[in-house]
């Protein structure tokens, strides 16, 4: 039996209408299933057993809302709880992700291959006030699928992880979609939306208009490029790899549109150098069993002052890294091509992503320790990696440092969240269906007994010895007291590469049976000195995006937290602000603000908070 189409929502929804696995199909009326009690302003929930499971799936649902409109002028939000601090520094917290998953002709997309949305928080302490922005990002993608006259948007490009309904299948090359929905940078007083795969699109940082796609490696602006440092692992290359990317580079760059060299989304700000580090891939090494990085360093004024490309014969893929004074340090996520997977994509007839595999055929994960400078290359052999003990798939890293003891010795950490490659699935992230267009929460939230390995939190410890070769590499907890799900690790970026006392995550309370790990509900203050933590519970049938700290003071934890929450029993969106040293206290929350109802937004990505005449 199909659940009715709610009744209650001032818009039409973007599902037509649901079979909910394995439970009993429920009508709706009013602001919730008949047999459940809410009461939101106490965020307490009355919910009979045999529901629950249906509640958590219409509450994922609801995360997963489109939002067609956009803002012409900034809009006050109206504080709800509290006060905004006088001493909140001016500043602007920048988001994106996701903004439409469903069209208008019945084709819906992976979150992933969503339109980017940028929202803007602007901020004026001494006035109390905080305004909002948000808009699309009018990438040529966007431009095409969206009609600003009526309204309607109309998918054409699949993206990778997606498949669309009454759009021919076979040799449907409209794979290249850059959606600029990962991340958001801030770079002398520039804005750029970032995405896994494409050129950065700057945004005019006030009205959010998008000004365009900004080529960091090509443009001819920056010329003189200094010189390529190519290392090979294999010396003299490998022929037959060479002459397979012959071959592939025609069909991919030219037919399907990738572009040579993939930007990754997550970049890194060197302080202490004042730089911009960013790290690309190359397109055809998404299909070989080799793996080519390469690592560009800019100034302030967006020129290259150093690019090294570094050739790996394993089959790697990379969402985030870390650097450090003398390395660059990758965490390789193992994969392996799935050869009739990669042929129905190809064909059109499964997403892209369908071509790849998590290889799970060592019990290890590689750690590459890279020469970050010539007169860093000197000792170990960058082309062996260390063997972390464990099979853990790298998702974010927060922080990473390095110091040497009084003999030379030099210890590298780096604090991060992972997730176990049994846990990991490139076709159940998010719970996307791509065959019903569905978001399934248990695709996310299933019980793999003894194999279950959800995201947490981890530091790996690195020793070695003076001349840089690898004596030992430990995996532990980040903290032994925590074992629910967590993720997306902030610090004060002020202790970047530094010895950090204090990082921040999202995470999973436990509460919901239905949803043990994710989405996420508590923010969690991790003290590493002391091997302690505190949390911040959001309340009842709402969810957490990513925190963010805000700077104000001297002391690591002298700041703010925002963090977005997704009241889905509301269908709203709010912004709240922590005191970042009262987390675990009654008090840890300052304010609360209200977005709009008509501006209520589906779950960000990644952000970025931007101090007032900041040069980041």
């Amino acid at each position: 039996m199909q659940a009715k189409p709610l009744n209650f929502l001032p818009f039409k929804p973007w599902w037509p209408s649901f079979k909910v696995p394995s439970v009993r199909a429920l009508s709706f009326r009013d602001r919730a299933p008949q047999n459940i009690s809410t009461t939101i302003q106490s965020q307490q929930v009355s919910i009979s057993s045999q529901d629950e499971k249906t509640s958590a799936y219409w509450d994922y649902q609801f995360l997963f809302m489109s939002q067609r409109s956009e803002t012409d002028n900034p809009i006050n939000l109206r504080v709800v709880e509290g006060s905004i601090p006088s001493d909140f520094p001016q500043g602007t917290y920048y988001l994106t992700g996701p903004g439409i998953l469903k069209d208008d002709h019945g084709s819906s997309v992976h979150p992933f291959d969503g339109h980017g949305y940028l929202r803007a928080f602007t901020f004026d302490g001494a006035k109390g006030e905080v305004t909002f922005m948000a808009k699309y990002v009018k990438t040529t993608a966007q431009v095409k699928e969206h009609d600003p006259d009526s309204g309607k948007w109309e998918f054409t490009h699949r993206g990778t992880f997606s498949t669309l309904k009454n759009r021919r299948k076979f040799g449907d090359t409209t794979v290249m979609k850059n959606v600029a929905n990962t991340n958001v940078l801030k770079w002398n007083d520039r804005l750029f939306c970032l995405w896994e795969g494409g050129p950065p699109h700057e945004i005019q940082s006030v009205s959010l208009d998008t000004i365009g796609e900004f080529d960091l490696v090509n443009d001819s602006e920056r010329s003189p490029m200094p010189s390529t440092t190519v290392r090979d692992a294999v010396d003299g290359g490998d022929v037959i790899l060479d002459f397979a990317t012959s071959l592939l580079k025609p069909i991919l760059y030219g037919v399907f549109k990738m572009p040579a060299k993939r930007l990754l989304a997550h970049y890194k700000i060197d302080a202490s150098r004042n730089r911009l580090l960013m790290l690309a891939c190359n397109a055809e090494d998404l299909l070989l069993p080799r793996s080519t990085f390469t690592f560009y360093e800019f100034d302030s004024n967006f020129k290259i002052k150093q690019k090294q490309e570094f050739r790996i014969p394993d089959h790697l893929m990379v969402h985030d890294w870390a650097f450090t004074d003398s390395y660059y340090v990758l965490f390789g996520n193992r994969v392996k091509l799935d050869i009739f997977g990669a042929m129905s994509a190809i064909g059109g007839y499964t997403p892209m992503v369908s071509a790849l595999l998590v290889n799970h055929s060592k019990s290890t994960s590689p750690i590459y320790l890279l020469p970050r400078f010539p007169e860093h290359d000197r000792g170990r052999d960058w082309k062996v990696p260390i063997e972390a003990p464990l099979q853990m798939w790298m998702l974010h890293i927060g922080n990473a440092f390095e110091e040497r003891d009084i003999k030379g010795n030099k210890r590298i950490q780096i604090q991060a969240s992972g997730c176990s490659y049994k846990w990991f699935n490139f076709q159940k992230m998010f719970g996307y269906d791509w065959q019903s267009g569905e978001v399934d929460p248990w695709g996310m939230n299933e019980d793999k007994g003894e194999n279950k390995l959800s995201p947490r939190l981890i530091k790996v410890s690195i020793e070695l010895d003076e001349t840089g070769n690898s004596e030992k590499c430990f995996v532990n907890n980040l903290n032994d007291q925590w074992q629910q799900a967590t993720d997306f690790p902030v610090i004060n970026q002020e202790f970047g590469g530094n010895n950090n006392t204090y990082m921040y995550a999202a995470a999973t309370s436990g509460v919901r049976q239905d949803l043990p790990y994710f989405p996420f509900d508590t923010v969690v203050k991790f003290n590493t000195m002391k091997n302690s933590m505190q949390t911040w519970y959001v309340g009842t049938r709402r969810f957490i995006g990513e925190p963010m700290f805000v700077s104000k003071g001297s002391d690591e934890d002298d700041g703010y937290l925002l963090v977005v929450e997704y009241a889905v029993s509301e269908q709203k969106s709010y912004l709240v602000i922590l005191d970042a040293k009262r987390i675990g206290e009654t008090n840890a929350m300052v304010a609360r603000l209200e977005v709009p109802k008509y501006l209520n937004f589906p779950l960000g990505f990644h952000g970025v908070w931007a101090f007032n005449n900041s040069k980041t």
